[in-house]
């Protein structure tokens, strides 16, 4: 038997019987085999599209975080301005919308959305027939919901989890939400270009009307941006606008919402568009950027929570305040314009920071030149030097002679030669009342160098000067820089009788609900003697009388005021104080270029009007004295008290225990009780001058 004969096993009696059958048989028995399993699959399918449908059913949507303005306001609760992280929106009701947007907006975005559940198979099948025709991406299948859910609840990844998550969230929105609900949140949440969401707030940048006065011109072109705002925003192109308008008009006539005429009449339509407005500028630019700063870098407010969280911040601006700085700069610097200007108010009795001006023009340039310390003072910094030295030994009658001079330092290995403005000296002994009204750079380093520069930047610290200053005679004359913020707060110790209020700008922070998250507690120093303060006080209300740095703005000027006026070949700076607001003004170029002489007198008059059109409804006040001072009547040239030897007397103040013993002729004082010498107007309690400013604060 060969091997291609072998026997073969034996069949089956099943086999002999299907071999038996007919073809036609057999193929029956294979068609029902294959529907019983299809059926058998199909059921365990049914079974489990719907274990998944009451699964989403029960599953609650994902928390979505809501978007909330956060608002801040001045003192007096009135608002400053108004933060969002890029979305500006308000939402409406879905009948305070124009049926035209409703219907320009299903016709462009999903025909057929009161038809499907969430996802529009026959979209989708027609979509992957053009895809696979054109071999690329060329139509999309999205409905409303699954734009609304992507929104809501994911990126914009182009990856197939994404796209499957986002049906899942669209089914889901489907089973608990109502379409109409559904169609509202959409046409609030959309992108319609411009930092705008939300058909009620585009429907007011495009057209300046609400949504429900759209007309049927007006929906058309608003539903055809969403597509590309960057490309069918009117405001980009308004060609490509009015061409999707055109499309939009059609599909609605396609629809069945409009009749063809109605759309021709609609695209012929002449449509009134706004300018691009741009956000109505804030009350105080440079003040809000300074809040922004220090609720996130100094009291942990983070930027989301600043622009999305709905916190409310009360600051201590006065609106009132703050225009009137504005326009005191604007006026000043109207036919310069390349100079620059920042004003810092501040009050010396809390602290708070009530006016802060930055720059000319917050929209040409963001710097703020309130807070930067690269400007030297000048003789602005004048007045910590006469402090310290009224603590050590000098009076407002010490004598130096003005003229002049080379000072040695270092143990006499430095020299220093300063001048006075315009090579000007007295070339006489002149005290320190002089010294101060007529600005004399002398009698500072004189001081400074007799008192020891070290204590003046002791002095200037405690008083909130905290930029990089060297013990230098410069020191007296202003060489370091300083901030107008810094000189302010500094002054303000001055007007508060010696005590030093941290400067501060947001008295409170509130969450959406209420929640206090920051309340202000401000430092205070107790810096210098409220006798040393008053005096100095005293001698700086010289700068604004006739002869004095600061008497151009006297006539502006109708209440007691004091400060100190400084200028640089490039900085021009006025500080000064009433007992309820201090403020510097610092004039300049924000590069190295040098002011004129007339530049370098717009300083004081920006001062002088802010300071009296903030104060006017407040009546006059004169300045506070405390216990510690004595005024007396002396001889400025000898710096004696004076009689009726000495014609030329003037009234002085000086802490008790320092004013002149002997007369201009040498005659010795009068003892307590004695009769004063006739002109003198020295009494046993001081002066006639005192009780009366006693008598008047009282």
């Amino acid at each position: 038997m060969s091997d291609n004969e072998r026997p073969q096993k034996p069949r089956t009696p099943q086999e002999k019987i299907q071999s038996d059958l007919p073809a036609s048989m057999r193929w029956m028995r294979r068609i029902k085999k294959t529907f019983s399993f299809f059926f058998t699959l199909s059921i365990l399918m049914l079974i489990a599209l719907a274990g998944l449908l009451v699964y989403l059913r029960s599953q609650t949507l994902p928390v979505t975080k809501m978007m909330q303005t956060s608002q801040m306001y001045d003192v007096h609760g009135e608002l400053i301005d108004t933060f969002y992280s890029g979305q500006n929106r308000q939402v409406v009701p879905l009948n305070e919308i124009s049926p035209y947007l409703i219907h320009a907006t299903l016709s462009v975005e999903d025909q057929h959305f009161y038809e499907h559940f969430g996802v529009d198979l026959k979209a989708v099948a027609r979509a992957a027939i053009v895809n696979v025709q054109a071999m690329a991406k060329v139509q999309g299948a999205g409905t409303i919901t699954q734009q609304l859910a992507r929104n809501l609840y994911l990126n914009h990844d182009r990856t197939w989890t994404r796209k499957m998550k986002e049906t899942m969230y669209a089914i889901q929105m489907e089973m608990q939400m109502s379409k109409d609900d559904i169609l509202a949140d959409y046409l609030n949440q959309i992108y319609y270009g411009h930092s705008t969401y939300g058909i009620e707030t585009a429907s007011q940048l495009f057209f300046g009307k609400h949504a429900k006065d759209l007309t049927l011109a007006e929906s058309a072109l608003i539903a055809g941006v969403p597509k590309g705002p960057r490309y069918y925003s009117p405001y980009y192109d308004m060609q490509n606008a009015l061409d999707r308008q055109k499309v939009v008009l059609q599909l609605m006539v396609n629809s069945g919402y409009i009749t063809q005429s109605a759309a021709d009449a609609a695209a012929k339509e002449k449509l009134n568009i706004l300018p691009l407005a741009k956000k109505k500028p804030s009350a105080a630019p440079y003040f809000r950027d300074y809040v922004r700063t220090i609720a996130t870098e100094t009291l942990g407010i983070s930027e989301e929570q600043f622009d999305e969280g709905g916190i409310r911040i009360y600051t201590t601006l006065d609106k009132n305040a703050q225009h009137i700085a504005e326009e005191a700069v604007t006026k000043q610097l109207a036919d310069k314009p390349e100079l620059q200007a920042a004003l810092v108010a501040v009050d010396p009795r809390s602290g708070e920071i009530k006016a802060m001006v930055g720059g000319r023009d917050y929209t040409e340039n963001q710097f703020n030149r309130a807070l930067s310390n690269k400007r030297q003072p000048g003789s602005s910094f004048k007045p910590f030097v006469y402090m310290v030295a009224l603590q050590n030994g000098f009076t407002p009658a010490t004598l130096v002679k003005s003229e002049p001079t080379v000072f040695t330092y270092d143990d006499g290995r430095q020299q220093y030669t300063p001048r006075n403005f315009n090579d000007q000296y007295p070339n006489a002994n002149i005290d320190m009342r002089q010294a101060i009204s007529k600005s004399d750079n002398i009698y500072a380093v004189h001081t400074v160098l007799a008192v020891g520069p070290d204590k003046v930047i002791d002095l200037a610290r405690k008083l909130g000067v905290v930029s990089p200053m060297k013990p230098l005679p410069s020191l007296a004359l202003g060489a370091f820089p300083v901030s107008p913020l810094e000189m302010a707060s500094a002054f303000g110790a001055i007007a508060n009788q010696g005590t030093h209020r941290e400067p501060i700008a947001i008295l409170r922070i509130e969450d959406a609900g209420g929640k206090v998250l920051y309340e202000a507690r401000p430092k205070e120093d107790k810096v210098i003697p409220p006798a040393v303060a008053y005096v100095m006080t005293n001698l700086m209300e010289s700068v604004f009388e006739e002869g004095g740095t600061g008497s151009r703005v006297a006539s502006t000027i109708k209440r007691p005021i004091a400060g100190k006026t400084g200028t640089t070949d490039t900085d021009a700076w006025m500080v000064g104080f009433t007992p309820e607001l201090a403020t510097a003004v610092w004039v300049g170029y924000d590069k190295d270029r040098d002011i004129s002489a007339t530049e370098s007198h717009l300083a004081s008059p920006i001062f002088a009007d802010f300071t009296e059109q903030t104060l006017e409804a407040i009546p006059p006040k004169l300045f506070p004295i405390p216990e510690g001072v004595t005024n007396v009547y002396i001889d400025p040239v000898s710096g004696k008290l004076s009689n009726e030897d000495c014609p030329n007397a003037q009234l002085e103040s000086f802490i008790s225990g320092t004013e002149p013993t002997t007369y201009c002729t040498g005659k010795p004082a009068s003892k307590a009780g004695d009769t004063p010498p006739k002109g003198t107007g020295k009494t046993d309690n001081g002066s006639w001058w005192n009780d009366l400013k006693r008598w008047w604060n009282e």
